[in-house]
């Protein structure tokens, strides 16, 4: 295997990839051809995420076994699931995208995910993670059902499959005895060590043609045995792999276990794989691979290289303010210096929800629970339970997984638990799957909820104090990348629950802004000669100010950076309707439509959320209501 130190800044040779335009291509090549195919492919997927960005560190740990799977199923008849969607970048240049992939999430280019509308190839959507192997189950047994004798091959990482429903799925997968593989990327050697040249051995041998055939005929033997029998003979081989090998936990559910077996050995991965893929039932591949592997500066960071930027040719131009992920890691710090009660959790988010330096200064106060939303909930409010205070970061999209648990166990009891709800609104390149479009929808209408929207990093700061220190749920919601340049202040004061600011004064209408868009807003009330309020809390609103604008203006604009159904202008106009006030209002927010990927400023233009989109839609219904 070729070990590359740089990524390469011009596109590398490569004669046989060039030849591969669908996995058919790959089937026909020579055997001896496969290795140096795997070079290539790791180094024009070197390239081409140094043009473009993204993820590549875990695309890198899947070359051999992208090749293998493709070599030895006949995709796409066959279903082929990657979990999560990372590592999904080899598995799309060998699938007629490899030209294309250099416009990876990009307006109008390849998706950073598995999409179904892409290409028959991507047999399922993927942009969170643990779903593969219910979506796979689910595609065996419709099959079954429909008569048709198709593999489906669901392949998930260690860190997938920490979530419980991964877990729901393989318990069911035993029950149902469905002809599926699972094949378990362990890329941190997180579910079991390699325990020596035993282990090796035994792999060697239960993943062998003589094996499996003893292995199937035995079963039909012991079909004519009394039950107890056969049990026993069950009993017996796990027993005797759980001596050897760490499957004795997917034997128990039903699966026969092959593993561990090094990832980065095509021959052998091909050997193994072409001995799984004919036989009946729940079939489990567990191997070892390295993220990042083939480029030693991934293999030596693979955190840091999880995901890169694009390489620039031009110096990047400077943001203006701190991101506010930083401002919330900087506040979790200075708030737990103050209060020895608080404890902050994460689901496996503690890079990109900025809790480095609180897990390292508190080590005994920091948990990351892996990803296991659901967990990290309800796990907060127990602890809320007994006095803590727990502060849970978590992305927008990543708390939709754990509604139920916000809803049962933290606010139907009204427990202390503060949510820094990070990446909400639209999030740019990584598109719809991570863009956080409905929380101030799913939050407002809980009870007891209060609901926060900073329009800068200072009122960042505060907000999260105040949510702190509020009895009861509480969120703060804030945006993906850098703030607008306002300095946070040192000091942990709080900010008057439900009180609104006065931006600038204006006549006849009036702009009420939350959050991230109390920026455009200012811009736009200007041009406009429009009042702009920054409306700071969703729940509860300023009514008070709302009473007092509607005395003294002629009609309200909304502008939220959220879905306009159920959002926060809908709390406004649901408000003026209880009051039965009588008053144009426009609700402007996200459409009721996926905003693909592409540039954040572009999906805000897209969706009109920029200047103009906001002007153009105040100036079209101030129309409409002169006409």
């Amino acid at each position: 295997m070729k070990v590359f130190t740089e990524i390469p800044a011009q596109r590398p040779e490569t004669p046989l990839l060039d030849q591969i335009n669908a996995p058919t291509d790959l089937r026909s090549l020579a055997p001896q051809d496969l290795l140096q195919l795997a070079d290539e492919l790791r180094a024009y997927l070197l390239f081409s995420v140094g043009q473009t960005g993204g993820h590549f560190g875990a695309g890198l740990g899947v070359i051999e076994l992208t090749i293998a799977l493709h070599r030895t199923l006949n995709t796409p008849e066959d279903r082929l699931l990657w979990d999560v969607g990372h590592q999904a970048y080899p598995h799309k240049i060998l699938t007629g995208r490899r030209d294309a992939i250099l416009s990876i999430r990009q307006e109008g280019g390849l998706a950073a995910f598995p999409a179904r509308d892409e290409s028959p190839y991507d047999a399922f959507g993927v942009g969170h993670s643990s779903t593969s192997l219910s979506a796979g189950l689910g595609m065996a047994l419709a099959a079954r059902n429909a008569g048709k004798k198709r593999r489906v091959a669901a392949v998930i990482g260690d860190g997938a499959l920490t979530a419980g429903m991964a877990f729901e799925a393989l318990n069911h997968a035993g029950h149902e005895d469905a002809d599926m593989l699972v094949i378990l990327n362990d890329n941190d050697m997180s579910i079991s060590e390699n325990v020596g040249g035993l282990s090796r051995y035994f792999t060697n041998l239960i993943a062998s043609r003589t094996y499996t055939s003893i292995r199937e005929e035995s079963k039909k033997v012991l079909m004519h045995l009394p039950e107890p029998a056969r049990i026993l003979a069950r009993k017996a081989e796990e027993h005797m792999k759980g001596m050897v090998t760490p499957g004795t936990l997917f034997e128990e559910l039903g699966f026969n276990y092959i593993g561990p077996v090094d990832g980065h050995d095509l021959p052998k991965l091909l050997d193994v794989l072409d001995t799984l893929k004919d036989l009946s039932g729940p079939q489990f591949l567990h191997i070892i691979t390295r993220k990042g592997k083939g480029f030693a500066p991934a293999e030596a960071a693979p955190i840091k290289y999880h995901a890169i930027s694009k390489l620039e040719t031009t110096p990047a131009k400077s943001t203006p303010g701190l991101k506010y992920s930083n401002v919330f890691g900087q506040w979790l710090c200075d708030m737990a210096a103050e209060d020895e009660r608080l404890m902050g959790i994460t689901p496996a988010m503690r890079e990109g929800s900025d809790l480095v330096a609180f897990s390292a200064q508190y080590p005994k106060r920091y948990f990351d629970v892996a990803i296991a939303e659901q967990h990290a909930v309800t796990l907060a409010a127990g602890m809320a339970c007994e006095g803590a205070k727990p502060v849970v970061a978590i992305y927008s999209t990543f708390l939709q997984r754990a509604y139920d648990q916000l809803i049962h166990d933290v606010a139907l009891q009204n427990l202390d638990v503060l949510f820094a709800i990070d990446r909400a609104g639209l999030v740019g390149e990584d598109g719809p799957t991570h863009a956080g479009s409905f929380d101030y929808t799913y939050l407002r209408c809980i009870p007891n909820m209060l609901i926060m929207a900073p329009a800068n990093e200072r009122e960042t700061r505060q907000m999260l104090s105040t949510g702190y220190h509020h009895q009861g749920p509480a969120a703060v919601r804030y945006p993906r990348g850098a703030g607008t340049g306002v300095t946070p202040l040192d000091t942990l004061d709080t900010l008057p629950i439900g009180e609104s600011v006065v931006c600038r004064e204006g006549e006849g209408l009036a702009l009420l802004a939350f959050g991230s868009m109390v920026e455009p807003a200012l811009v736009v009330g200007k041009a406009l000669n429009a009042t702009v309020i920054n409306m700071r809390f969703v729940k509860p609103l300023d009514t008070q100010r709302l009473q007092a604008l509607v005395q003294t203006h002629a009609a309200f604009v909304t502008i939220e950076e959220n879905t306009i159904a159920g959002g926060a202008g809908a709390g406004v106009t649901e408000w003026l309707n209880q009051q039965g006030y009588v008053l144009p209002v426009l609700n402007i927010g996200l459409p009721d439509a996926y905003i693909e990927h592409a540039s954040a400023q572009r999906q805000l233009a897209i969706a009109g959320l920029d200047v103009a989109g906001i002007t153009s839609q105040i100036q079209a219904w101030q129309a409409k209501l002169t006409q």
